[in-house]
């Protein structure tokens, strides 16, 4: 294969081309990804949690419930605040109940409409009112948008020497769409800045630094344009936090990946002066590594599909797709562009200075004799310098509100503010408490009862008047806590709240009870705890992942152990130092609920990069050389070139600390700070300073032995049970392709009214277990033959494809209606 791609200049510029078409095609056949992006989604718990259940029943039974509310909150000056401020709600009433008021308005509530509501809209001081205005449409809608920014307009126009600002669900949505649109472009150009001088002064010419962008640019492009059509057609989802995070991955991503194998390419022409047949070396001696670092990663964000909760469910495949898309584009569009530029790639130094420089600094040099001197010291003092950092972890809490995430002032915030200062904590957010049964509850003492047994419950601050749906059996109460709605107390509420509803309806003698929480205190419940689950299970799963690859890798039992155990160590200190860093110096209300899942996927994926790239070199020099001298050689001769694509993931990753998100901000911090300290503390120091003190036992159990010149070696012809190995191989791989097959034509006929789910049961059953064996079988294969990784990882990935296509299935089924909502269909029946 690289023969032919990378055989000659004209080769290698047919790859070129191949990829700019690719490039060109899928761009103009795309959407643009900003169209199909799906933020809603992310900051919502599971659809068959009961927050989201208790949504859409109160859409269902409550009439004009499917309008999203917009929140004006007035607040009179001076002397006259209260005279101000009723001024002002009786002219922005006037004004939002004309005809020429924005369509998407629906209805207009404050004391000039429905005085009776004087008590829930007028503070205590009569120095602030609310004015609640439920607005119809997708608050995703730039049409939505605009008519919240309308309604503000008319609210400033009107609010006379009263303060008028606009908060609620409606407005938060509005500030968020625009907060996240603003830092697009800034992240952008930030980057590509911010690599392009790193790359220059590593690279010391302006071609070579340009080389790694263009790929970026190419596999950015191929990877938006497909994701977009994915999303456009339901299989994946796509949030602004997502893409903004593949931007910068794929720049460190990428340029990592460059620097490897332009590094091995100046290498190799110090003894081969052919240029095609030196950048043939280059990437066959990178390959292992480079595939197993992108295996790696691309296989961790498939490991999110496990996940419950959205964001995390729909933060994978995207992602996933940005790193096979871009390691693809390294292998190939990289080598073939460096050939195609010829000598002039090398400008100004010339080719012979630039191999020069493979040979490592005096720094990695001295690096490498301390590590061999003093290994036991040099692991001591690392260990307890990530343990210090670990500390951090005591002052570790998260938080679920979004407002306070914004690192830009938002009229939503102040609103939220003022309702806070002036209406008390709680609301800011009330609680919905819904009871359903199957008798009447209009008639009879039930509902009143349930409403003393929720007003006497615990950090219960008022209990709204009961409500009560269509149907005459469901009854709803607004339950406004005395807490910040936020917090983990409240959020600790849900739960009394949920007792104390049914063990009213319980006394009161009503029948087959449902009982449901709405709201968005009740949704942060229901998002924790499925985080806590999800984070659990990905950990695990994660762990796993990187374990298997590394034993693929190394060929090792005892390696993947110490290894995976320093990238446990650098996560518990990065997450210890962000949170010292964020909440008490800078001062935030808590670590992002998403974050710490975040970062321990991506510091382990991408962190485990840098072990590989030095072990799987380590291992290269065992061939000729002894332990000792073969860990020096790894030290000193990816020293230069691992430090400098930390220096750029580190960099590129520091970027999103321009963004006004909180979430991102401390995303983009640990995730700097995590790299950095892989990169010149725990692989550098650490990992051969352990390797150093194991020696013969460090790839355990395969030993080191005597060191001799490189020969070529003919694998041995199979023996008769390797044949028998083969064969059961080849039929295993066969018989799941086929029930695959089978799944999917079962799934497609089973929601047909005239068949029943039989068909599906068996064929799934079938399907599985030709799964697992297909795996188990894929890596005893591959120890028998000892296959390299690229081969093993090749055939373990064809494993994958059928489930992840099932997934891809379920979706287009969903997304046409052939297969119902997951929250429908595990919903319980109500009564």
């Amino acid at each position: 294969m690289l023969r032919r791609l990378l055989g000659s200049r004209r080769r290698a510029a047919v790859v070129v081309a191949f990829w700019v078409v690719i490039a060109g095609l899928l761009a103009g056949v795309a959407p643009a990804l900003e169209s199909v992006e799906n933020n809603a989604s992310a900051n919502l718990p599971p659809a068959a949690s009961d927050s989201m259940k208790a949504r859409e029943l109160i859409r269902a039974q409550l009439p004009d419930q499917d309008a999203t509310p917009a929140v004006v909150v007035v607040r009179g000056q001076g002397a006259r605040a209260a005279t101000n401020a009723g001024e002002a709600v009786t002219g922005i009433t006037s004004a939002l109940s004309q005809a020429s008021r924005p369509h998407q308005v629906t209805t207009v509530i404050s004391t000039a409409t429905a005085p009776e509501a004087a008590a829930e809209l007028v503070s205590e001081d009569r120095s602030t009112q609310l004015i609640i205005v439920p607005m119809s449409g997708s608050p995703s809608d730039e049409s939505f948008q605009r008519a919240v920014d309308q309604v503000r307009a008319l609210a400033s126009e009107h609010a006379g020497r009263a303060e008028a600002v606009v908060t609620g669900p409606a407005g938060i949505a509005t500030d968020t769409v625009k907060v996240f649109s603003g830092g697009d472009k800034i992240l952008l150009l930030a980057t590509i800045l911010l690599v392009l001088v790193i790359l220059l002064a590593i690279y010391r010419s302006p071609l070579m630094a340009l080389v790694p962008l263009l790929a970026v640019g190419v596999a950015m492009r191929v990877s938006e344009a497909t994701g977009a059509l994915l999303a456009d057609a339901g299989i994946i989802t796509v949030s602004s936090q997502t893409a903004s995070i593949m931007t910068v991955l794929l720049f460190g991503v990428g340029t990592d990946y460059a620097l490897i194998i332009t590094a091995r390419y100046r290498e190799a022409l110090l003894d081969e002066p052919d240029r095609p047949r030196a950048m043939r070396t280059a990437v066959h001696r990178t390959a292992e590594s480079v595939l197993a670092s992108a295996s790696t990663i691309v296989l961790a964000m498939f490991a999110l599909l496990v996940a419950a909760s959205p964001a995390l469910r729909g933060f994978g495949p995207y992602l996933a797709l940005g790193v096979a898309v871009m390691a693809l584009v390294a292998f190939t569009f990289v080598p073939a562009l460096i050939l195609l530029l010829g000598k002039a790639v090398f400008w100004p130094e010339g080719a012979d200075k630039a191999a020069g420089r493979s040979r490592g600094a005096g720094l990695w040099h001295r690096v490498a004799a301390l590590v061999t001197r003093a290994p036991a010291r040099v692991a001591s003092a690392v260990l307890v310098l990530l343990v210090i950092m670990s500390a951090g972890l005591l002052g570790y809490h998260e938080s679920f509100n979004t407002l306070s995430g914004f690192r830009t002032a938002t009229e939503s915030a102040r609103g939220q503010e003022l309702i806070r200062d002036e209406f008390g904590p709680g609301e800011i957010a009330p609680s919905t408490v819904i009871v359903r049964s199957r008798d009447d509850l209009r008639d009879g003492p039930a509902a009143d009862a349930i409403a003393a047994s929720l007003a006497g419950t615990d950090d219960v601050g008022r209990v709204g008047e009961p409500r009560f749906g269509k149907d005459g059996r469901t009854v709803f109460y607004d339950v406004v806590l005395g807490l910040d709605p936020y917090s983990s107390e409240a959020l600790d509420a849900i739960a009394p709240l949920d007792k104390a509803a049914r063990t009213a309806a319980d006394t009161a003698g009503l029948k087959d009870v449902t009982v449901l929480i709405g709201g968005e205190t009740a949704q942060n419940a229901d998002i924790r705890s499925t985080l806590d689950r999800d984070t659990t299970l990905i950990v695990l799963l994660v762990l796993a992942i990187v374990t298997g690859v590394l034993i693929l890798l190394l060929r090792s039992l005892l390696a993947p152990l110490y290894l995976v155990a320093t990238l446990i160590l650098s996560f518990l200190a990065t997450l210890g130092a962000t949170t010292f860093f964020t909440l008490t110096v800078l001062g935030d209300e808590g670590i992002g609920n998403r974050v710490t899942a975040y970062i321990f996927i991506f510091l382990v994926a991408l962190g485990v990069d840098y072990n590989i790239f030095i072990m799987s070199r380590f291992k290269q020099e065992l061939r000729t050389s002894p332990p000792a001298e073969a860990i020096r050689a790894a030290i000193t001769r990816t020293g230069g070139v691992v430090s400098s694509a930390g220096l750029i993931l580190a960099a590129t990753f520091a970027v999103l600390m321009t963004q006004p998100i909180r979430e991102l901000f401390q995303f983009g911090f640990a995730m700097a700070f995590g790299i950095l300290l892989d990169t010149f503390l725990v692989r550098p120091l650490l990992v051969p300073a352990v390797v150093r003190l194991l020696g013969d036992r460090a790839l355990w159990p395969a030993r080191p032995g005597a060191p001799s010149a490189p020969a070529t070696r003919t694998p041995p012809a199979p023996d008769g049970r390797a044949g028998l190995l083969l064969r059961a191989f080849t039929w295993v791989a066969v018989a799941e392709a086929c029930t695959w097959a089978g799944l999917l034509i079962g799934m497609y006929f089973k929601y047909v009214p005239e068949t029943t789910e039989l068909g599906v049961r068996i064929f799934g059953a079938l399907h599985g277990a030709a799964f697992i064996t297909y795996v188990l079988l894929t890596i005893l294969v591959a120890i028998r033959f000892k296959w390299r990784l690229g081969r093993t990882t090749v055939f373990a990935l064809l494993a994958a494809i059928p489930p992840f296509m099932t997934v891809a299935f379920e979706a287009w089924a969903r997304r046409t209606g052939r297969l119902p909502d997951a929250g429908t269909a595990s919903r319980r029946p109500l009564p």
